[in-house]
């Protein structure tokens, strides 16, 4: 068979290959579609290894395969799963291997939660990332606060329940009111402008209410603005967000000290409760009385112990018993003392009899005595040591006699042993 036409036809157009077609088609249909917005229903949605994501886009007439590669996928901040509604915008592409077309999505929203909860949903991860909603930074309300502001609009009805609110609840508190647009362009402007002027009233005010009536998601978008968020941040009073609806939590409501469901619940966080306190303190003085009462008691009960003891009873007792011991201890003193004085006498006694013993004096009255040379006082003990004429001084037991040297003699020697002979 021939490429260019069909055999024995002459002049027919040329025959293509699947390639080629398909090819054709590729550049035509890319070409046309280079931006499409799509709604539909998400089916046979497969979350591949690599990131990508394969589905399908259906209505109720026909269905269109699709892809979102990976580097979009990981962008999306909500999961894609069947059944969910969605806008999607991309480009057509053809794929060859399968002879089949498929839409490469770029950007994908859900419509159920739409663009503007899209939106508040980044700005509250970048602010939760920023630290503004951290637990650790909440700061508790005063007990008893005096002065109260409330950032709202002043003839909305947010400011009359409130002020109900309070009136049957708790007395002698001061509120002011500063005005702000609470709904519509500009009221996100306002409300941050007065949080900043509710931290310049002089006096300071002790706490300050921020909040509206309840709405749609529209009507309270102004206390999702990050303008109001950081105002709240900023303040340095402590803030209740009190946007009346149950529901939705604003960003407001997680920047806040202490969130209230409504206005009215505002004042529930804000002062205590008049029945409460009057309760409390009732229960207060019923413990007191009880506690006083038992440590009445208790004393008493003390008093009347101490009341029985001997030592109150016969108080001189004490002081008798005290006055014979001390009598005995110091007869039993005095006893102690004359023993111990015997002692130290006999043991002198003793070492006077000792010393005595060993006396120069009791030598010489034996018969003995001392001679030294009067000149100097030198003890003699050798007569050699003598000249003739010196004068010696001599003691005897009774008195001392002077007499001078006419004579020395030496000492006359022993006689000689027989062994001491045989040996000269």
């Amino acid at each position: 068979m021939a490429r260019d036409g069909f055999p024995g036809a002459a002049g027919q157009r040329p025959v293509q290959t699947v390639s080629e077609l398909t090819a054709r088609i590729k550049q035509t249909l890319e070409s046309s579609f280079p931006d499409v917005l799509v709604a539909g229903e998400l089916t046979d949605v497969v979350h591949a290894h690599s990131g990508h994501v394969y589905l399908t886009l259906k209505d109720a007439r026909a269905q269109l395969r699709a892809v979102i590669w990976r580097g979009v996928a990981a962008g999306l901040d909500f999961e894609v799963r069947d059944g969910l509604e969605v806008v999607c915008r991309g480009e057509l592409d053809v794929y060859p291997p399968r002879g089949s077309y498929q839409l490469v999505i770029r950007t994908l929203e859900p419509l159920g939660i739409g663009a503007l909860q899209l939106a508040l949903r980044r700005l509250q991860q970048r602010l939760a990332a920023e630290g503004l909603f951290a637990a650790e930074r909440k700061r508790p309300l005063p007990r008893f606060p005096r002065r109260i502001g409330f950032v709202t609009s002043p003839s909305g009805a947010a400011i009359r329940d409130f002020l109900e609110a309070l009136r049957s609840r708790w007395q002698g508190v001061d509120v002011l009111v500063i005005p702000a647009r609470v709904q519509g362009p500009g009221a996100a402007e306002e409300i941050a402008r007065g949080i900043e002027t509710a931290n310049r009233v002089r006096p300071p005010l002790d706490v300050l209410v921020v909040g509206r009536g309840g709405g749609s998601l529209e009507d309270l978008w102004c206390f999702n603005e990050e303008l109001v968020v950081r105002a709240i941040h900023q303040s340095r009073i402590p803030v209740v967000s009190a946007v009346g609806h149950e529901i939705d939590v604003t960003l407001s409501d997680l920047v806040a000290d202490v969130r209230a469901l409504t206005p009215t619940d505002a004042v529930r966080h804000v002062v205590p409760s008049v029945d409460e306190v009057r309760q409390g303190l009732l229960a207060v003085q019923q413990r007191l009385g009880a506690l006083l009462r038992h440590r009445s008691a208790a004393a008493r009960g003390r008093l009347d112990a101490l009341a029985q003891r001997r030592v109150l009873r016969r108080p001189l007792d004490r002081i008798h018993e005290a006055q014979r011991h001390l009598d005995e201890l110091n007869d039993r003193g005095r006893r102690a003392m004359g023993r111990l004085l015997r002692q130290l006498q006999d043991r002198l006694r003793g070492h006077a009899g000792h010393l005595e013993s060993l006396s120069p004096l009791a030598v010489l009255a034996r018969g003995y005595s001392l001679s030294w040379r009067s000149a100097d006082g030198q003890l003699l003990r050798d007569a050699a040591a003598l000249t003739i004429g010196e004068s010696v001084t001599t003691r005897l037991a009774r008195g001392s006699l002077v007499s001078r040297v006419e004579r020395i003699e030496p000492e006359p020697q022993s006689p000689a042993t027989p062994s001491e002979q045989g040996a000269s």
